[in-house]
């Protein structure tokens, strides 16, 4: 290898074989098209909302999503068909976690919607592993000197989602109703609920 990223590899072997059923007539752009927009259409922060809700209201899904994420969200009806696997990490009173991708912007596409533009960006890449603190503080995120800071980088294969701490207050609320507190960029780890 060249010192490319495995996703562009990925993403040139995409290219060939949907050019190659296109020439024989197997598929058209239009349905490439189709399909690609009926999978971004079920690619939202509210899947993941889902997730981190069930895990808050539920012991026995939490313990099996931490334990193998890709298999705990297969059981909501994401990541189908999906070979990347899922890693779900989990905040608590002394550590607080964050994911990058240091090489491109590897990102869980269906459970947190398509990526903000500062994810991808360089500056957040390089900078929150170095310094995860100060980029945290840019997003408004001040954490005490006494937690921990735990930095995930993706890759082709692994992608990691962080189970944010249940708000304080919200013993009473339904799965739905906490669903909605949750954010992308708490899922992200640069913001807490």
């Amino acid at each position: 290898m060249t010192g490319e990223h495995p996703d562009a590899t990925i993403a040139q072997r995409v290219r060939r074989l949907e050019t190659l059923l296109e020439e024989k007539g197997l598929i058209t752009g239009e349905r490439v098209d189709e399909a690609i927009d009926a999978f971004l259409a079920s690619s939202s922060p509210a899947n993941g909302a889902r997730v981190v809700a069930r895990a808050w209201t539920d012991e026995g899904y939490k313990s099996r999503l931490l334990a193998d994420g890709t298999a705990a969200v297969r059981e909501l009806g994401y990541m189908e068909g999906s070979y990347q696997r899922l890693r779900v990490v989990e905040n608590t009173a002394g550590t607080h976690n964050v994911i990058v991708c240091t090489l491109c912007s590897c990102y869980p596409l269906r459970l947190l919607g398509p990526s903000p533009s500062w994810y991808k960006s360089e500056a957040y890449r390089s900078r929150v592993v170095r310094e995860p603190r100060s980029v945290l503080r840019e997003f408004g995120l001040e954490l005490p000197d006494t937690v921990d800071i735990t930095v995930w980088d993706s890759s082709a294969e692994s992608r990691y989602m962080v189970l944010p701490r249940r708000p304080e207050g919200t013993e009473g609320l339904a799965e739905e109703e906490l669903a909605a507190l949750v954010t992308r960029n708490a899922l992200i780890g640069t913001a807490a609920l």
